[in-house]
């Protein structure tokens, strides 16, 4: 018994199980059976065309890279990351992958709702940067300054065992959080980054393959040894992400002894067994798989079946439709509260917004005449959803925010 529930678990683990569940979610809602939100499709000609005019707005020649945490190391024109990458002698192309699965598992962990006060001063530019950008130009200075090092002459590296034994008060001091500039989620960010390490360390079978100390940069060697031909598809990238990285989440569902991490319960979903109820949405570990693709391309890897991955149940992807009106509340109050991040509110717009990103990515592709080989969800989402979900949120509101409120603990949002 205990076999079969952790198979069941494990399915759960898939980028397939994220876009099933969401799709049974949005046909409960379209048949009008949900609690929370009721939806309108025809308004989602008019979500195509504000994504296409952002799209254009950003990429004229329609040649879109990757919705990545890559973009967000790009500020002014500059790619940051690049400028360091490139002025650094690297024994190999696996080296610098390596390197870049550090920094890409690092910042995306770091990478939750900062709120819509918190602001990162640059030192670069002296522009106060805010969000999943601030965020990230933080991890870069922080990876750039060897902070996750053992060896501060060698930078560009996270150790297992200084992860594990990170201070509760390098966080705050490094995104430059204070009571005037506060930053959401600050004790589980700083947990999830020690869980990490204390996990990374304990498995050097996965995470030490080569002559090194345990760091999750060593995930690079467990996802290619399973290249077939030089190929490795997307979703075998979410697939190590989950099950290798997953038990450093905090304590949350459980089936069979599996830690399903962003996965939560909502009574309108069923199945034949024990995974009824529940919805895997696993933003951050796609996010990061995402973020995956282009170190592996540039170590000389073909990354197939892009498109085998899904959107992100994310704020400005679910703001996009919410405030287009494609999804409506029942309760307009809830506008005004407070939602617990398992919520059956939460849930049913975090699985909407999954589903509905697999139409508006069809409707823009429609629209352009290209295939999703040509242009794959992972374009459309940078083009994209998430720029068009930002725009009109601050065209609603001043300060930008989501048009629904999550309490967020820096593991999720």
């Amino acid at each position: 018994m205990a076999d079969v529930l952790e198979q069941e678990a494990r399915a759960l683990l898939t980028a397939k199980a994220v876009r099933a569940r969401a799709g049974q979610m949005l046909d409960i809602g379209l048949n009008d059976g949900l609690t929370h939100f009721t939806i309108d499709l025809d308004r989602m000609d008019g979500v195509a065309e504000a994504v296409l005019a952002v799209t254009r707005a950003a990429y004229p020649t329609l040649d879109i890279p990757f919705h990545a945490r890559w973009r967000h190391f790009v500020f002014g024109g500059v790619d940051r990351w690049a400028q360091l990458a490139n002025a650094t002698s690297w024994s190999d192309r696996a080296a610098r992958a390596r390197a870049e699965f550090d920094l890409a598992i690092v910042s995306v962990l770091l990478d939750a709702g900062a709120g819509a006060t918190w602001r990162y001063r640059d030192a670069v530019t002296g522009q106060g940067i805010g969000r999943s950008e601030g965020l990230a130009l933080a991890s870069l200075d922080m990876f750039a300054g060897g902070v996750f090092s053992h060896d501060i002459r060698t930078p560009f590296r996270a150790d297992a065992h200084v992860l594990e034994n990170l201070l509760l008060s390098v966080l705050p001091s490094a995104f430059q959080a204070s009571d005037d500039n506060p930053l959401l989620g600050l004790e589980g960010r700083t947990d999830l980054l020690r869980r990490l390490g204390k996990l990374v360390g304990e498995r050097g079978e996965i995470f030490c393959l080569r002559d090194d100390v345990p760091r999750p940069g060593g995930l690079f060697d467990y996802i290619v040894a399973q290249a077939k031909g030089g190929a490795i598809p997307a979703p075998a990238i979410l697939s190590a992400v989950l099950n290798q990285l997953g038990p450093i989440w905090p304590s949350r569902l459980e089936l069979g002894g599996v830690p399903l991490g962003d996965c939560w319960r909502h009574p309108a979903i069923k199945a034949d067994d024990a995974t009824t109820g529940l919805v895997p949405l696993h933003k951050l570990s796609q996010w990061l798989s995402y973020s995956l693709i282009e170190p592996l391309q540039r170590a000389g890897f073909d990354v197939t079946d892009i498109d085998g991955l899904t959107g992100l149940a994310e704020y400005r992807n679910g703001g996009l439709f919410v405030d287009h009106e494609v999804l409506r509340l029942r309760d307009a109050a809830d506008a005004d509260r407070a939602h617990a991040v398992d919520s059956p509110l939460v849930v049913e717009w975090r699985a909407l917004t999954v589903a509905l990103l697999d139409r508006v990515a069809d409707l823009v592709r429609a629209k352009l005449g290209r295939t999703p080989q040509s242009l794959p969800l992972a374009s459309i989402l940078e083009g994209g959803t998430w720029a068009a979900g930002r725009a009109i949120a601050f065209a609603r509101r001043p300060d930008g925010s989501p048009p629904l409120k999550v309490i967020s603990d820096g593991t999720v949002f």
